[in-house]
């Protein structure tokens, strides 16, 4: 009878206990959803489109490097950058090849699908496997997003680190860390998923002119 004594027995006791309780699952419950988003949108988002940012930060921490432009993506495997600031550049994957286009410099160059993407934030995104390459753990909230650790499970790979973060279901950043501990973070603004893209969106020709580099 004394231990019963101890525990709440009015209805405001039970329901401060309650709130207590659920005050203390809330950021477990939070974490758990991110993981679940990052699901949700690997499963249901077969097209994506955004403006974004791009920051890279050396290993040192002391130099950035700022620039921007917009993301699409097409499921299976299809998807490009366009850079517009401060350069322009476009990196375009149709499936079999990935062109990378320098416009300054007038050169391309061409890689093989496989040899690119990998477990990399386009093959999140775009394609492959997520159980598969990458192993998923929920990390904690941090200026308003919801972030997934999405480690990749290849170990000779260029990215060492590569964290998800979402508002919501809405997909709004990622953040990398390669191999060399080069970070590097992308800022998506006004994502709209499962939009129709055209397929020459996805289709490269070199411009006349142009530097061919096959690797």
């Amino acid at each position: 009878m004394m231990l019963l004594n101890h525990f709440p027995t009015s209805p405001k006791a039970v329901l401060r206990g309650a709130v207590l309780a659920l005050a203390v699952l809330s950021p477990v419950l939070a974490r758990a959803d991110a993981v679940d988003a990052l699901r949700s949108f690997v499963q249901t988002v077969q097209s994506g489109r955004s403006p974004f940012t791009q920051v890279v930060t050396a290993p040192d921490g002391a130099k950035k490097k700022t620039t921007s432009g917009e993301f699409e993506f097409q499921r299976p495997n299809r998807f490009r950058f366009d850079y517009t600031k401060p350069y322009e550049q476009q990196i375009v994957a149709d499936g079999q090849k990935v062109w990378l286009y320098d416009v300054d410099l007038n050169q391309v160059t061409v890689r093989a699908f496989d040899q690119v993407l990998g477990a990399t934030p386009a093959a999140l995104l775009a394609g492959g496997n997520l159980d598969r390459d990458f192993t998923l753990q929920a990390d904690a909230d941090a200026g308003g997003l919801q972030w997934v650790q999405a480690q990749p499970k290849a170990k000779e790979g260029q990215i060492r680190q590569l964290r998800v973060g979402f508002r919501g279901k809405d997909l709004a950043a990622i953040e990398l860390v390669d191999a060399l501990g080069q970070r590097s973070r992308l800022d998506f603004s006004r994502f709209e998923p499962n939009v129709m893209l055209a397929p020459t969106r996805f289709k490269f020709t070199a411009p006349a002119g142009a530097d061919v580099l096959q690797q």
